[in-house]
């Protein structure tokens, strides 16, 4: 059995007492248990506060990004090993802004999630089809070439600390959303792809997660195929009441 993940992406949202306030307002609502295991990846600014905050509360901190090398003429960068010394061994990797807007290429990705894998870090790696790739009919392709690109050079023992989020960038901020069916479809075909390279057992115990316009109103219909374990969260994981619905949801 996969244990779901309801992880937060806050992307360049919340400043440090917005920050404050959404972490406390989580800290009173969410329900512990161990039904989800439950992330938030706040800006590098005010990570050091999350893992404070969080401490002694089972929400682990995660970073949107980190570059491949430990350290050097990289100004505005961050590297594993500064994330790791503040406690942060979650980062998100490939999410399509980045890929879009800062150029992240598979051959950049490929770097990032081998250097994840070398420093310990739980890689949440992001995969997924533009609108006009779907409407070709690549999506598929697409999808099949991200993850072979980037990852498949890694041993088996890598996706101990891999999940997957599967991202339709047609369904990020545009209010748009794949149907429960496409994305089960398609969180099928990711398993799939990844058993004809690692085997069916590898394959099945990696968690692959929906990223593309989770609400409250959506989330358990989604949550409920079997493919899907869980959801990467963008607007409604900055509004407490919605994200913990959503992580509610995952649990039943």
């Amino acid at each position: 059995m996969r244990t779901k993940i309801v992880a937060g992406n806050w992307k360049m949202h919340k400043t440090l007492p917005e920050t404050i306030t959404l972490i406390n307002e989580l800290k009173s609502i969410i329900k512990t248990d161990n039904k989800v295991e439950v992330i938030i990846a706040p800006s590098f600014v005010n990570l050091s506060k999350a893992v404070l905050l969080l401490h002694d509360f089972p929400i682990s901190v995660a970073a949107q990004n980190m570059h491949f090398a430990d350290y050097g003429a990289y100004t505005g960068e961050v590297s594993a090993d500064m994330l790791n010394t503040i406690g942060v061994n979650t980062v998100i990797l490939g999410h399509s802004e980045r890929r879009a807007y800062f150029n992240e290429t598979d051959d950049i990705l490929q770097q990032k999630a081998e250097k994840a894998y070398e420093k310990g870090m739980l890689n949440i790696f992001c995969v997924g089809e533009k609108l006009e790739d779907r409407t070709a009919g690549k999506h598929f392709e697409i999808v099949k070439n991200q993850l072979k690109n980037a990852l498949f050079n890694l041993p088996k023992q890598a996706y101990k600390k891999i999940v997957i989020a599967y991202e339709p960038v047609w369904a990020i901020g545009t209010g748009q959303t794949a149907t429960p069916e496409q994305a089960q479809e398609m969180h099928k075909f990711i398993r799939e792809t990844m058993a004809k390279k690692y085997g069916y057992d590898l394959a099945d115990s990696v968690r692959i997660l929906y990223g593309g316009s989770v609400k409250p109103t959506n989330a358990k219909e989604i949550f409920s195929k079997p493919d899907v374990d869980g959801g990467l969260i963008g607007g409604a994981s900055l509004k407490a009441k919605d994200f913990n619905a959503i992580i509610e949801a995952a649990k039943s």
